[in-house]
């Protein structure tokens, strides 16, 4: 069902904006996050809906209507979601991330699958409806794997993961093979990209983290470019691009300047989680931004050479003294050195 009340519909044009930083890795947009937000010179933020919590005042279906035993986010609540981020002169530019029980069946082909893809293509419609442009997904039944806690710079504490430390329990019940894992997800992106395209929402995939073969018993498929490539190529749609989580893709090991250079020229990078780790897959462990396995300035460069002119937010960063669970202040050290890259680079330009 569509909805025509268009006075609650954004007015943003996100397509005409520059490359910018924004901040997101937070589902809960108290006053007090967003006002900090705003301190910092952010303008733009994206909202990480990862889990579903029944005091959380504006979870966009905290109403909790159930249809068959599965949930479906409101209309209503996605328009008073992004009105109450406006109201703090901020942008609201996706959604990434529903809790996992909204499409875990979908993910392992169980049955009650159907139902599930009726709830998340409503979600999508509505998302479209109430001007929100961009759907960020992963295809992890287990989510983001971490079994090791470190320092680094100062003592900060940063999280990693080491392949030797994972057991052979199986998550799921038992082991899924790679050829059902893509059967599945060909079969999520038949039914819900042309639902995206109508809805004028862009549907932006993440990468395995971490990216190996498999975890649990199930197979890890985005992780490596070869996978990426068959994923954009699998029902081919401008509305499907990347999540382009550069610390994803630093774990792989891959090139990363041939991968933005690939990607790009596809028109598949949608907007970037920018952090990095030391080391590479079967072990690493995450770290500041300007320490890890690449030059942050040569890919940011990078990014902006080939044009992309999304939304950049920090992803994880390390617990730095006096933080909070959500490192502002980590995030707030991240902040400053992208925003100090981009006013590098538009000065470069002959920018002012």
């Amino acid at each position: 069902m569509s909805h025509s009340t268009q006075s609650q519909a954004s007015d943003v044009d996100f397509d005409s904006l520059p490359m910018r930083i924004g901040l997101g890795q937070f589902m809960d947009p108290t006053d007090k996050k967003l006002r900090f937000i705003k301190q910092l010179g952010v303008d733009d933020i994206l909202l990480n809906m990862y889990r579903y919590t029944s005091d959380y005042p504006h979870m966009p279906d905290n109403e909790r209507i159930p249809l068959d035993g599965e949930e479906e986010w409101r209309y209503e609540n996605l328009v008073e979601l992004r009105e109450y981020v406006e109201s703090f002169g901020l942008r609201l530019n996706a959604i990434e991330n529903i809790p996992i029980s909204f499409y875990d069946k979908i993910m392992l082909g169980k049955e009650g699958k159907e139902e599930q893809m009726a709830h998340v293509k409503t979600t999508i419609r509505n998302m479209g409806d109430a001007g929100i442009p961009m759907f960020g997904y992963h295809w992890m039944p287990s989510g983001v794997w971490r079994n090791v806690e470190t320092m680094v710079r100062g003592g900060a504490g940063a999280s990693g993961f080491d392949l030797a430390a994972v057991s052979d329990d199986l998550t799921h019940g038992r082991e899924y093979t790679e050829e059902e894992l893509w059967a599945n997800y060909e079969y999520f992106l038949s039914e819900l990209l042309p639902v995206a395209e109508e809805a004028g929402v862009k549907v932006c995939l993440h990468p395995n983290d971490p990216p190996v073969e498999s975890l649990g018993g199930i197979p890890q498929l985005f992780r490596n470019f070869e996978n990426f490539e068959r994923a954009m190529d699998l029902v081919p749609s401008p509305n499907h691009g990347l999540e382009f989580c550069l610390g994803c893709w630093s774990e792989m090991g891959d090139d990363l300047e041939e991968v933005v250079r690939y990607f790009s020229e596809r028109e598949k990078l949608f907007y970037v989680h920018f952090r990095d780790v030391d080391g590479t897959v079967p072990a690493f462990n995450e770290t500041f931004i300007d320490l890890g396995n690449y030059d942050a300035y040569k890919i940011f460069s990078l990014l902006d050479e080939v044009g992309f002119s999304g939304i950049i937010i920090p992803d994880h960063t390390p617990h730095v003294e006096g933080d909070t669970d959500w490192e502002h202040r980590g995030r707030a050290h991240a902040v400053g050195y992208l925003n100090g890259m981009l006013t590098a680079i538009r000065h470069e330009r002959g920018e002012t």
